[in-house]
């Protein structure tokens, strides 16, 4: 089969931990891994583009024998070249190209227009999709904790509140129950107008735990809305707090309400980082037992 023209059909927003499907393309790659096209799958793979959550632990059954998925990457193709990674290109949704899921796999590769099952670690999603949960409700949190800090108007967030995490974020990782968020407090963002001199994260920590534990106590229903079912079609991260619904966007996985949660704590650390404040946010989450 050739290069697919359209791009991969996800179902993990949806929650869906295996997924059947064909296989359209395998390609070996330079470093001996082997790359598996489906036109679906439930994997969810790193974006180079913001890879703060990375890929589902799986395995792909084909022809009843099981291999592991040692990466899950975005990928894109123009019909005559795939590329990896940071070796995309173009930006999403360029005329002509189709963006997939690539399932990287070592050994012997199933054929092309086999049938194949995605299996995907549910325990592991789990852990991530509350990680990644729990660093959208911090960021939030601390953009509140934070708003007292601007003297000139900036960009708002999902509640309105001027908007930190979007402006000075250098970094984010989401873990394992868990997310690791740097934010550097440098000249360009005093130019915006936050205010970095006094900066002391020890009341801020306080202020955001406190918005987090009230959140928290709400038990707020959360979903996953999507324009579409495939890869490159925008999806949004909805979550019902006491202070009305939040939607922003978000590629990642997700848990299914707050009430799955027993805490939601972060804690701030302060460092110079060559002659640069660098605040460094990171979050733990507790599941309900």
């Amino acid at each position: 089969m050739s290069l697919p023209s359209s791009d991969t059909a996800v179902s993990y927003p949806a929650g869906a931990l295996t997924s059947e499907a064909t296989v359209l393309h395998v390609e070996e790659r330079a470093d001996g891994s082997v790359a598996v096209l489906l036109d679906a799958t439930a994997c969810h793979p790193v974006d180079a583009a913001w890879p703060d959550q990375g890929p589902d632990r799986a395995v792909l059954e084909v022809g009843g024998s099981s291999l592991p998925i040692t990466d899950c990457v975005v990928g894109a193709t123009d019909g005559r070249e795939l590329f990896l990674g940071a070796d995309i290109p173009v930006r999403k949704g360029t005329e002509g190209w189709a963006f997939v899921v690539a399932h990287l796999i070592q050994g012997p590769p199933p054929a092309e227009g086999e049938r194949a099952v995605v299996r995907v670690d549910g325990t592991h999603r789990a852990a991530l999709s509350a990680g990644h949960t729990g660093c959208h409700l911090a960021s939030l949190a601390l953009n509140r904790a934070l708003a007292d800090r601007w003297k000139k108007e900036a960009p708002a967030d999902a509640l309105g509140t001027s908007n930190f995490d979007a402006v000075a974020i250098e970094t984010s990782t989401i873990t394992e129950y868990g997310s690791l968020d740097v934010y550097r407090l440098g000249r360009s963002l005093r130019r915006k107008g936050f205010i970095t001199e006094g900066f002391d994260p020890a009341p801020v920590e306080a202020a955001l735990n406190e918005t987090l534990s009230g959140w928290l106590a709400s038990g707020g229903a959360i979903r996953i809305a999507r324009d579409g079912e495939r890869l490159t079609d925008r999806r949004y991260w909805e979550c019902d707090l006491p202070e009305g619904s939040v939607h922003i966007p978000c590629g990642g996985t997700h848990a299914e309400s707050l009430a799955g949660f027993s805490s939601v704590q972060a804690s701030l650390a302060l460092e110079e980082v060559d002659g640069t404040p660098v605040l460094t946010m990171t979050t733990s989450v507790l599941p309900r037992l």
